[in-house]
């Protein structure tokens, strides 16, 4: 059994706020660069270059990538053999929220939904926590804007809709969504589980990298990625070649009857940061 303090958890936590607000995550700047070299629409290829400006500037001053700094989304891979010593793990991660919102001077958008008072500290933090093998504690933090984040959608087809009609509804997704969440934007999809689940699918899909290992969802990350894009929707909603940096799909079983799809869509600011607690 392996013991990690509370105050562990805290300082990891803000130094993933600080790591994740003034950066974008790692491969966004060269997807933005990559598609600025390829634009053939004048407008959208100045929104792309002022994009990629932006971040540039961010990086250097020590600024947020985006005035919209998000609600701090978690996750926790908590390995079985560690205890957690010293206090209440969800109060430590909040904390390092807390502290790190605060030190870093960023914007504080958390509130009552109902009374709409801002709880002035940009807590509680969203935080989902899966149970794994091993003695180690890995956290990411997913500083999620809600100009994409409202655009998310959840749809619960009938198996018959089959893979096309699972892509015919992620590309419906992002038409809706239209200039509203920031493109170029980064769409994650999740498929199967319950509802609840299928979206939590979705938001995991935003933290990985690269194309799915599944050869099937790799195709669909692909053919996806070219259907979006044929939108033309573009850079900043003015039109052009590139409204997707990339497409992530995550899947899961489930029941004989339901065919659950999450979409989770991500703006340009793409920010995301990940360690491993000592």
């Amino acid at each position: 059994m392996r013991e990690i303090s509370v105050t562990s958890v805290t300082n990891a936590v803000m130094g993933l706020v600080e790591s994740s607000a003034f950066c974008l995550a790692d491969g966004v700047d060269d997807m933005l660069r990559a598609s600025y070299k390829r634009e053939t629409n004048e407008t959208a290829a100045f929104a792309l270059k002022t994009l990629i400006d932006n971040a540039d500037l961010a990086r250097k001053k020590g600024l947020p990538v985006c005035q919209d700094t998000g609600m701090a989304v978690i996750f926790a891979r908590l390995g079985q053999d560690v205890r957690i010593v010293g206090g209440d793990f969800y109060a430590a991660i909040d904390e390092g929220v807390r502290r790190g919102y605060e030190k870093f001077r960023l914007r504080k958008s958390v509130l009552d939904p109902i009374t709409r008072k801002n709880t002035g500290d940009n807590t509680p933090a969203v935080i989902h926590t899966d149970i794994v093998s091993g003695d180690r504690l890995q956290l990411t933090l997913l500083p999620k804007g809600f100009g994409s984040e409202n655009m998310s959608k959840l749809y619960m087809l009938t198996p018959a809709a089959g893979i096309k009609g699972v892509m015919d509804k992620v590309v419906e997704a992002v038409s809706v969504a239209g200039s509203n969440p920031c493109p170029p934007i980064i769409v994650g999809v999740g498929i199967g589980g319950t509802a609840d689940y299928a979206m939590l699918l979705a938001k995991k899909a935003l933290i990985r990298s690269g194309r799915s290992h599944d050869e099937t969802l790799a195709n669909m990350e692909t053919e996806l990625i070219k259907r979006i894009n044929d939108l033309k929707i573009g850079a900043q909603g003015f039109g052009g070649d590139t409204t997707a940096l990339d497409v992530r799909i995550e899947k899961y079983p489930t029941h004989i009857a339901a065919l659950p799809v999450g979409v989770s869509i991500q703006c340009n600011a793409h920010r995301l940061a990940q360690t491993e607690v000592l």
